[in-house]
């Protein structure tokens, strides 16, 4: 099974411009605590609740402060004809429940989850990947 059979291929995006306040709006709005950044349909970061709080509200930026400044650069991500076994696994290596999801030109075509795995597969793959990812405090994810 391919990335493309699992990822959510609607993404709600933001770009560098685009302030802090619209960020979090956003987030409330859809009920999720990232979103992909994109310049001229170009990933070229990601933006979290976390991010907002830490490096945005934390170092004095207010709510207009702007996106680009507090995103997280260092993306990573997968492609959408790479498998969903391969992919979790790297998820889990790597600590991260979603990925931002690129065609092979390097375009943003959606974002993927354990979740979203976790429904295609009933379960199967996911739970390695998930005994991987670290709680806060060091605690591992419990399966």
């Amino acid at each position: 099974m391919k990335v493309s059979d699992a990822m959510t291929p609607e993404v709600q995006l933001c770009t560098p411009d685009d302030t802090l306040k619209d960020a979090a709006q956003a987030m409330a709005a859809l009920g999720v605590g990232l979103l992909p950044v994109t310049d001229n349909d170009r990933l070229v970061g990601m933006i979290s609740d976390r991010d907002i709080a830490i490096r945005g509200i934390g170092m004095g930026r207010g709510p207009e402060g702007r996106v680009g400044d507090v995103m997280t650069a260092d993306v990573k991500y997968c492609y959408e004809d790479q498998d969903i076994d391969e992919v979790s696994a790297n998820m889990g290596d790597i600590q991260v429940r979603r990925l931002p999801v690129l065609n092979r030109d390097k375009r943003l075509v959606g974002i993927i989850a354990l979740g979203d795995i976790a429904l295609v597969q009933g379960g199967n793959g996911t739970g390695a990947a998930l005994s991987r990812i670290s709680r806060p405090g060091g605690q591992h994810a419990q399966v």
